[in-house]
């Protein structure tokens, strides 16, 4: 670093002289008002003296004293009652100096009392040290002020008739006042400037302390990749309106965001195109919900959250809209999704503020997330919100989730099996797994409400153990089930370990895995990534079957018949339903011309009627599941499904 030289320094110097006048303004301005009152009623005080050591000329001197200060007080009033510059002040008072000065100095040297005159002189020192201590006046001011005064002091002196002893002691008398005097100004506007630049250092360190502790702030509450408020503030800003909410009636919306598929687009892309992507997404999120008086924070990794404070619902699903639309609008190339969509979309999930007692903070977040899981469940790339007449996302649900944390330790949930039959031979092949759950009280609660607030909540998994190992138990109890098929959800399959439950449950249970199937649900949630293909590729090492579910029903299934060697594929009942029309009835001839081309064996459900058993059979459909074939039941009714001959046969030849 190079030094500072002289040259360098003299800017700063000059800009701190600068700022020490300017502040220093006020003091003067402040000052001149009281001194300058207090100078006039002391110079009037004098007019004693006059009376007793020159009364000839008394008159004058206290008539010129009287117009002087009179005068002098007229004009500062004047100057500060219209905001004058502090320069016109400080030359009032040095004029009312120089003037009162001269005023009493000349009548005075008229005086036929010359030996009283020479004495009462000396008292023309005070308008000197007036001018250089009384007041606040910047130094080289009050040196020519002083220097004025001494000036005249020596005409004066010279024409006073006196002893030259006298001329002479007198005049060294003035110039000791004047230095003296003018020094002590000098240190006191020395010591106003050390002091002026000390207060300017604090009042720097004080600043800067102050930024940095308003920096530090900012980073605390900041997330350093988007620049959005981190979870932090946004709590903080959470409770702000909450509070506000429960005082005042102030309504306001959670909005709670997901970025869809981001962990496929951060695989493949890379984690710099990841970061660059949550980026833009957070800086097309920030400028629209800015002009909608709203605030926006990263929640996590692939989460933001928006507050704001809206009026009604119709505001609510008008913003989420518009939040969606931004992130769709920006076109970021996503070709890794296997849903028909080549672009990154968010999922919205929106609560808003209800008239309820006994409610906590953390409610309208769950309520928001809640909201979120559905719009997930739904396709993506869509904004729902939080209804609490919804089953799926109430308060209903919550009670549910606590009762699955029970089920299996109360035995409130079980399994019952549905037949499965072979359309050639007319036998039942497998029995397909279907859980059951019961409240205490005996009240059954539909599949549909249960199993998505599982996956939702993670029970699931435990669920889904229970549920093989159910199954395993009772193929081992009953040798006559040739297969049994259970669902898998997609939430198992990614969790970490479940290919070896699997085969902890097999050996438990004494069962060979190819008498076990799994049946994998279409869908926008299974996720083709790696930890989910390796997960299959164990089951299938296993010998357990693999069946691809509901068919037709979603985006993922020829993606998943062209990496996944499915053993059956289940046809979902929707296009057999959709046969009474030609149009629907050439629909489902295609889908099975297309399986049969692949090599996987056919199921299709939901067969209600004799009529759709012989659609079948013209088809050739290998295998057959609904009402018309068989409802649930427990496994130990469809012991007399399987003959004797079959029941020897078992374990032989599993599907």
């Amino acid at each position: 670093m190079e030094p500072v030289t002289q040259a360098q320094a003299l800017p700063e110097a000059a800009e701190l002289r600068r700022l020490f006048h300017e502040q220093s303004q006020a003091a003067r301005r402040a000052a001149a008002r009281p001194g300058l009152y207090i100078a006039v009623v002391v110079y009037l005080f004098f007019a004693v003296a006059d009376l007793l050591l020159v009364p000839d000329v008394a008159i004058y001197t206290i008539t010129v004293r009287f117009a002087v200060g009179v005068s002098a007080l007229a004009i500062l009033e004047t100057l500060l009652r219209f905001d004058a510059r502090t320069e016109w002040l400080d030359a009032t008072c040095a004029g009312a100096i120089i003037l009162g000065y001269i005023g009493w100095l000349l009548p005075t040297a008229a005086s036929v009392n010359h030996e009283s005159v020479s004495y009462y002189m000396v008292f023309g020192t005070i308008f000197m040290m007036s001018a250089n201590l009384f007041f606040t006046f910047r130094f080289r001011f009050s040196v020519v002020t002083s220097l004025l005064i001494l000036s005249i002091l020596y005409v004066v002196n010279y024409f006073v008739p006196s002893s030259s002893n006298y001329k002479l002691v007198f005049g060294a008398f003035y110039i000791s006042c004047f230095v003296f005097t003018s020094y002590i100004n000098w240190k006191l506007n020395r010591e106003r400037y050390n002091v002026f630049l000390n207060a300017l250092e604090a009042r720097n360190q004080h600043k800067e302390a102050t930024e940095r502790g308003k920096a530090l702030l900012r980073l605390s509450r900041t997330d350093p990749l988007t620049g959005l408020e981190n979870r932090r503030a946004v709590d903080e800003r959470l409770r702000d309106l909450w509070n506000a909410w429960q005082l005042h009636g102030s309504t306001f919306a959670v909005l709670l965001i997901d970025v869809d598929f981001f962990k496929r687009f951060n695989d493949h892309y890379g984690h710099q195109e990841g970061d660059r992507c949550l980026t833009l997404v957070a800086d097309s999120l920030r400028r629209l919900v800015e002009m909608r008086n709203a605030s926006i924070g990263r929640y996590g990794g692939e989460e933001f959250i928006v507050l704001s404070p809206l009026q009604t619902l119709e505001d609510v699903a008008r913003l989420s809209e518009e939040i969606r639309e931004a992130v769709e609008v920006l076109g970021i190339t996503h070709n890794e999704r296997r849903d028909g969509t080549q672009v990154v979309t968010i999922s919205v999930g929106a609560a808003f503020t209800r008239d309820q007692a006994g409610t906590k903070l953390e409610k309208i977040i769950h309520e928001a997330d809640r909201a979120l899981y559905l719009a997930k469940a739904n396709g993506r790339n869509c904004a729902r919100l939080f209804d609490p007449n919804d089953p799926q996302s109430s308060d209903e649900s919550e009670n549910i989730a606590a009762l699955l944390k029970i089920a299996i330790e109360r035995d409130l949930v079980s399994l019952v099996f549905q037949p499965i039959l072979s359309v050639r031979s007319g036998q039942v092949e497998a029995l397909e797994a279907l859980m059951r759950l019961t409240m205490p009280d005996g009240t059954a609660v539909p599949p549909s409400l249960f199993i998505p607030v599982a996956e939702r909540t993670g029970a699931i998994l435990e669920l889904g153990r229970w549920a093989i190992r159910t199954a395993c138990g009772e193929l081992m109890a009953n040798e006559h089930i040739r297969t049994i098929s259970v669902n898998v959800s997609p939430v198992q399959l990614k969790a970490p370990g479940f290919a070896a439950s699997v085969a902890a449950a097999l050996g438990e249970a004494g069962v060979p895995g190819s008498r076990l199937a799994f049946e994998i649900t279409e869908g926008l949630e299974m996720e083709m990534h790696s930890d989910v293909l390796r997960c299959i590729s164990d089951l299938k090492l296993l010998g357990i079957k693999i069946w691809l579910d509901d068919f037709g029903t979603g985006f993922a299934g020829l993606s998943w018949l062209r990496l996944i060697d499915f053993d059956v594929v289940k046809v979902d009942r929707s296009f057999l339903h959709d046969c009474v029309s030609p149009r629907g009835q050439a629909m489902f001839r295609d889908i099975v011309g297309l399986l049969r081309n692949r090599g996987q064996k056919i199921l299709v459900e939901g067969v209600e009627s004799e009529e759709q058993m012989d659609l079948l059979r013209k088809l050739a459909i290998d295998l057959a599941q609904g009402f018309h074939v068989g409802r649930p039941a427990r496994a130990e009714s469809f012991r007399s499904f399987f003959p004797p001959s079959r029941r020897q046969k078992a374990l032989g030849n599993p599907l």
